[in-house]
């Protein structure tokens, strides 16, 4: 989810900072010109104000004030690289530095001259950008006895102007970039404030799943909605467990209750038994009351693997496997079914002995149990990574795609496996009790039939 949730938190962040970004870079080039601008205005002013009173007589007052202009504009050119000039309203010069610049021909120079003659200062020049090598033309008109009689212009470059604006541009995306990590850091401490709680339930509602039915959620941070949520799901998660823990119950006081009068009953029959040795209809009501004993056996001890906790240790399963396949060797000779072990001699394991011991027993035997004489069964174990597995294939008819997702499901059994021995309850158990250890048991077609039996335990102790 946070996958999800940050890229559209942070595609919203940097919108904003663009947004608040370009207007103030927009601004910062603004400013920095009309700084200049200003500058040039009150340069223009004073040349204005020197060039006031010279004339085109040639007499030695305007000799020397016009000396004095020349002076100050070949100063001004020669300090601050500004070409500025003071030009009748014929273009003619009446003194400039450089000594040979005039007015442009064309272009904004001449558009500022212009709006001088009419007593007007030139409208502000088009904004110059840091990539534009462009210059700014200001115009001032020297006004004598209410008449325009000259126009001072000045021609300034925009390098130390531009190089400012970058700069400014600089810090801004700097501050940019700034703004952003702190945005992104505050993000992902956001999102990991909001998605811990969901993490946490999601970690608690898997360990349910699984059969960890003590799993529960603190109630401690994130949001009021999921802090309200993770309260609802500790109480369903009590009600669950105690429903369940209710009907274990029932199972197992039922199957105590049930096993002395059924035992009692079995001993009466097996009297008749003796008394009318040939009688059928006892010989079966005999076999249904030994099939009644062994489920109600079934379901106390599916009862007892649901409910006990599993003693999880490191065991050798490659020994484990070894040794339940020599015990069912002569099950397995017996009925004529080739039984093999292919895996390492040794391979660690977690897991509580007596249970998987009894899950290993319980699946060899459905395997015997269905294979026909001259097939054979493999036991295999594999590590691989963090879990190591153990699969028996068997050689017996197998099971259709629709029966193997009921496969294990309790009391469940093939129709077209009715007639063999059984109580549908051993596969169920089996998969209890290695819940109760962090296993797992999957079933699946063997090639070229029968079933695959596939036990997964963990190579790593759960509780770590």
């Amino acid at each position: 989810m946070r996958a999800r949730l940050l890229p559209l938190l942070i595609v919203l962040l940097a919108g904003i900072l663009l947004a608040l970004g370009f207007p103030l870079a927009v601004s910062v080039a603004a400013a920095q010109q009309q700084r200049v601008v200003v500058d040039r205005i009150d340069d223009t002013a004073r040349f204005a104000a020197l060039a006031q009173f010279v004339t085109a007589r040639k007499d030695s007052v305007e000799d020397e004030r016009r000396r004095t202009l020349e002076t100050e504009l070949a100063s001004y050119h020669g300090v601050y690289g500004i070409r500025a000039g003071v030009f009748y309203r014929d273009g003619a010069s009446m003194a400039s530095a450089p000594a040979n610049w005039s007015v442009p021909a064309e272009g904004e120079g001449r558009d500022a001259f212009q709006e001088a003659l009419y007593k007007r200062r030139s409208h502000d020049p088009e904004q110059v950008w840091p990539w534009q090598n462009g210059r700014l033309f200001v115009a001032s008109p020297v006004v004598r006895d209410g008449d325009v009689v000259a126009v001072v212009v000045t021609d300034s470059p925009t390098g130390q102007m531009r190089s400012r604006t970058l700069h400014g541009w600089v810090l801004i995306a700097a501050g940019e970039v700034a703004a952003m990590l702190v945005a992104v850091g505050a993000a992902f401490r956001l999102t990991g404030w909001v998605l811990r709680p969901v993490r946490i339930l999601d970690a608690a509602t898997h360990d349910i799943a699984t059969g960890l039915m003590n799993s529960r959620v603190a109630v401690a941070g994130g949001p009021p909605e999921l802090r309200r949520l993770a309260r609802s799901f500790n109480e369903m998660a009590d009600n669950v467990e105690d429903v369940l823990e209710q009907q274990r119950a029932f199972v197992s006081d039922a199957s105590h209750q049930l096993r002395n009068p059924l035992a009692a009953l079995l001993l009466r029959i097996e009297l008749l038994h003796l008394d009318l040795p040939g009688n059928e209809e006892i010989a079966s009501v005999r076999t249904e009351g030994k099939r009644l004993a062994q489920v109600l056996d079934s379901l106390l001890d599916l009862a007892l693997a649901e409910h006990a906790p599993a003693h999880l240790r490191l065991i050798d399963l490659g020994e484990l496997v070894t040794e339940r396949v020599a015990a069912w060797r002569p099950l397995a000779d017996d009925k004529g079914v080739r039984l093999t072990y292919e895996g390492p001699a040794a391979v660690t394991a977690w897991g509580d002995l007596v249970a998987l011991s009894s899950a290993l027993d319980a699946v060899i035997d459905n395997a015997l149990k269905f294979t026909p004489r001259g097939e054979g069964v493999e036991v295999a174990v594999v590590p691989n990574g963090k879990t190591c597995t153990v699969t028996v294939a068997d050689g017996g008819p197998g099971l259709t795609d629709d029966e193997l997702t009921r496969v294990g499901d309790r009391f469940w059994r093939s129709n077209r496996h009715q007639n063999i021995k059984g109580s549908g309850l051993g596969l169920s158990i089996s998969r209890a009790l290695l819940l109760a250890g962090g296993g797992t048991m999957s079933y699946a077609r063997n090639t070229p039939h029968g079933l695959r039996v596939t036990v997964t335990v963990p190579r790593t102790s759960p509780t770590a």
